[in-house]
């Protein structure tokens, strides 16, 4: 079994915290499937842990889940569970939400519409096991990383990193084909971070000829909500990235823009370590 997480650490620990819960690649071997590989691929936030790792040595502590979101969404409740997709009772409590009725609760339905993932249904015991396994492990870690923060510096500003198709489709909450921004930034309406770390990193990335949209379509997922607590001084923000500006979605590869994006990255870290210093 493959490390749930990696965890890179800055030389000296600044208040920025950055995590990447879906571009992990690590495809268990016993990890039977209806979808080959190649397709598979479709539903991660391919190389935006590639994006990130540059930034570390700028001061942004970064958090990596190794397994792919296909396995086990570590950015869903773990309640988020359609029962549909077991083959027994489930013992613990299960309120699946839209994401699960859109086919992307904890365990995945679809890699994209009409694409399932699971070759059959799932027992009880093997859903436990990931969340065992994955999910409360890459949340212990990033619970331990806002913590040690918190114990150097008076705040924390935790970015979660992600990337979205270009255009929506049926499962996404913008529907089919509606047009994405550059970049989405998303504090769940003004719940989970201070509005001073959203304006500086829209601000930033709009200084650099980007779009971006705030809180639409999507307004932050179960990390941000979990973590971000700004009365207690941990400011929370998610980052979507527009997959066209690095990626050739179709066959999941880099394109040019991968290095001028990667760059542009580096240089928003560096404004939120600088602000913060």
């Amino acid at each position: 079994m493959s490390s749930p997480v990696s965890i890179l650490r800055p030389t000296k620990l600044t208040s920025v915290v950055y995590d990447s819960p879906h571009s992990g690649r690590y495809y268990p071997p016993t990890w039977r499937t209806a979808a080959t590989r190649e397709q598979l691929r479709l539903g991660e936030d391919a190389f935006v842990a590639d994006l990130l790792k540059t930034s570390v040595p700028l001061g942004a502590a970064l958090l990596v889940d190794n397994y792919p979101r296909c396995y086990i969404d570590v950015n869903r409740e773990m309640s988020d569970i359609d029962p549909e997709l077991l083959s027994d009772k489930w013992q613990g409590s299960m309120e699946p939400t839209e994401k699960s009725r859109r086919g992307l609760g904890l365990i995945r339905r679809f890699v994209v519409p009409g694409v399932a993932v699971n070759a059959d249904r799932l027992s009880s015991s093997e859903v436990m096991d990931r969340i065992r396994n994955v999910y409360r492990p890459y949340h212990d870690a990033l619970s331990e990383l806002i913590e040690s923060v918190l114990r150097v510096n008076r705040k924390v500003w935790h970015v979660n990193w992600h990337s979205m198709k270009s255009a929506g489709n049926a499962m996404t909450p913008d529907g089919p084909n509606a047009v994405r921004s550059d970049f989405v930034v998303s504090d769940n309406r003004g719940t989970t971070s201070d509005s001073e770390l959203v304006d500086l990193i829209v601000l930033t990335l709009r200084e650099r000829g980007y779009s971006v949209s705030v809180n639409e379509p999507y307004a932050g997922g179960t990390i941000v909500r979990k973590f971000g607590n700004p009365a207690a001084g941990v400011h929370s923000v998610q980052v979507e990235i527009n997959r066209r500006l690095y990626l050739h979605e179709a066959t999941v590869e880099l394109n040019d823009g991968f290095s001028v994006l990667r760059g542009d990255i580096e240089h928003l870290t560096r404004v939120l370590v600088n602000h913060e210093c």
